[in-house]
């Protein structure tokens, strides 16, 4: 099993421990492991698949404890949710992960990151110029990814075909 970044993991658990100590929720195991368990992926994922993992690694969790945590890992910035056009929302870590935007492959719905210090030189522009504090973006590319045999695609790539209309 891949370790988490300690420093990153903990700092997030600092973090995790006074959003709860500050909001009243109760410090409870599960949350730490799944904070955890969230701190040692480089992916993108799933309620499903954080909560399959979480089986596969005989933690006792259900998947209303993950959702939760989730809600809760959300609201104090240690997690990242994302709507990817998909009806599936999918999470990454956040604290200690430097800014990035997304590209899309709508063939085969693998996500791809990339960083441009430009997009946050025109993040600071446009927030300077009308005088406003921009506290984060989201920036999606959504396109193809031209790989013939891409293990990721779930069906043919589509072909530019012609409708024709009677009239």
């Amino acid at each position: 099993m891949p370790q988490a970044s300690k420093p990153n993991f903990e700092a997030a658990k600092k973090i995790l421990t006074a959003y709860l100590e500050n909001k009243g929720l109760r410090k409870t195991p599960e949350r730490f492991a799944i904070l955890e368990e969230i701190y040692t992926r480089e992916d993108h994922f799933d309620v499903d698949e954080l909560y399959i993992s979480m089986k596969n690694k005989r933690y006792r969790v259900s998947r209303a404890t993950v959702y939760n945590t989730l809600d809760v890992l959300v609201d104090c910035d240690l997690v990242t949710k994302h709507q990817f056009g998909k009806n599936l929302a999918q999470f990454e870590k956040s604290y200690g992960n430097k800014q990035h935007d997304h590209l899309i492959c709508t063939d085969c719905h693998k996500v791809m990151e990339f960083c441009d210090p430009r997009i946050q030189s025109i993040q600071n522009m446009v927030g300077e110029m009308l005088n406003f504090s921009v506290m984060h973006h989201s920036l999606i590319f959504y396109g193809n990814c031209n790989k013939e045999n891409c293990q990721n695609r779930t069906e043919a790539p589509r072909e530019a075909t012609a409708v024709y209309e009677d009239r």
